[in-house]
């Protein structure tokens, strides 16, 4: 059997690989293994999107933490990083959050916090996968059994940080855009509150339509709409959150789109000008822009890459002492006031450094002059594909075609079944041609291999 765990917790096609019997066991798992330090009376958190297997997976990972006498606090639909602040707020055992993030309605996932905020290191991801079918998990009876119970208002831990850590928004217009996802309700209601005008879009609890051309993974209305409003004269800033609003992308007044690597240059600069970015250093990652890179330099601040994967990010962070890290997809990491990506606090922080500097979204990350980059993703479960000659012959190449004046990186993704191929340079074609070779090479290597 693979790993259950990948690179963001449990992901499957719900019902389907990701089933009420697996959450089941998982839960019974996670919850031996995250409560063994802790307390008999502190509970285990649950937080879900909105997606329309939600409410099966919860009623299932929550019978099997009880199974094991441990207590439940369920949230109902709330962000991920409001289940990592909840989970510390109240000094739980460990939080729990249902979600499939930036993937497809089908799709649904599980992902554990540990007591601290955290989500999960291998090892303890490992020790959880290995006593999924053991008979050896707690089965207590009577009084032992856990006892599950609905606390919604426990969010409000989560609005209290996100009102203190913000400046005033007053006089900004901005459109909201929450995928019809977890942030549905909270992000605008966080933005009035702070004096922003604002503009919903998609910001309904609608499971079935969750990512579907909206959001972080989908920017076109959201542009549209931005650019409509600057062309009447009424100048607005975009923010796009995900499925579970952990990450968020933007469009500036000018409607131009602001990735993650945007946000890292802005809120590093401003860190770093306020003596508050340890070691001069943000962490990126190894699809970081080059362009980002440059501009940070500019600056004085160093971009540590670390691998693709939140988790790699905040590994860096958290053994180099760093404060700010994050991804191109806007997954961005700010230990001052989250354990996890946070999207909502992101546009809270980037908006307020625009508000409080009196400038605008545009004129603060204009100093990043993105590299062209091209990104293409092959469908297979086939990672030995890599290894193939022919695949890596043409990978080899590429690379020497763009020596000196590009890069090309080619991963397996750890959250879909894809290869996924980046190619950047300072010129367009040559990069489109060596990642469209390297493509078709894995193409045809994985229809040999008789998978299509």
């Amino acid at each position: 059997m693979s790993r259950l765990f990948g690179t963001d917790g449990v992901r499957g096609v719900a019902n389907a690989e990701l089933t009420p019997e697996v959450a089941f066991r998982v839960g019974r798992a996670g919850a031996t293994v995250l409560s063994r330090s802790s307390e008999r009376h502190r509970p285990v958190v649950v937080g879900r999107d909105t997606r329309l297997s939600g409410t099966m997976l919860e009623a299932a990972i929550v019978a099997g933490i009880t199974s094991v006498g441990r207590d439940v606090v369920s949230i109902g639909i709330a962000p991920t990083p409001a289940v990592a602040c909840v989970t510390v707020a109240e000094h739980a055992a460990a939080g729990v959050m249902i979600s499939a993030s930036h993937n497809p309605i089908a799709d649904n996932g599980i992902k554990f916090f540990g007591s601290d905020g955290f989500k999960l290191p291998d090892a303890v991801e490992e020790e959880i996968e290995s006593l999924l079918d053991s008979a050896d998990l707690p089965r207590p009876v009577g009084a032992g059994v856990g006892v599950a119970r609905l606390q919604q208002n426990l969010v409000r831990h989560y609005y209290r940080r996100l009102q203190e850590s913000a400046g005033d928004l007053s006089g900004l217009n901005v459109v909201v855009d929450a995928a019809f996802g977890a942030a549905y309700a909270i992000a605008p209601y966080v933005f009035r509150k702070l004096g922003a005008n604002v503009v919903e879009m998609h910001c309904e609890n609608d499971g079935a339509r969750i990512n579907v051309e909206c959001g972080a993974t989908d920017l076109r209305a959201l542009l549209e709409r931005v650019r409509l409003l600057r062309d009447a004269g009424t100048p607005a800033i975009g923010v796009a959150f995900d499925g579970d609003a952990d990450r968020a992308l933007f469009v500036d007044e000018r409607g131009d789109v602001v990735t993650g690597d945007h946000v890292l240059f802005a809120v590093g600069r401003h860190l770093r000008d306020r003596g508050e970015l340890a070691g001069d250093t943000v962490v990126g990652t190894v699809m970081t822009n080059i362009g980002a890179e440059r501009a940070m330099a500019k600056h004085g601040i160093r971009l540590l890459r670390a691998p693709v994967g939140d988790r790699y990010v905040l590994e860096a962070m958290r053994s180099g002492g760093y404060v700010l890290g994050g991804e191109q997809s806007g997954h961005v990491i700010d230990l001052r006031a989250n354990t996890t990506g946070d999207g909502p606090m992101t546009a809270l922080m980037l908006l307020g450094i625009a508000a409080a500097s009196g400038s605008t979204l545009h004129a603060i990350t204009r100093e990043v002059a993105v590299a062209p980059q091209i990104l293409l993703n092959v469908r297979t479960t086939r990672r030995d594909v890599l290894e193939a000659p022919s695949v890596r012959n043409a990978v080899a190449d590429a690379e020497a075609a763009l020596e000196g004046s590009g890069r090309l990186l080619i991963r397996p993704s750890g959250t879909e079944p894809m290869i996924r191929i980046m190619a950047e340079g300072d010129d367009r074609r040559t990069i489109e041609t060596a990642a469209s070779k390297v493509a078709s090479e894995l193409q045809k290597e994985i229809e040999r291999l008789g998978e299509s």
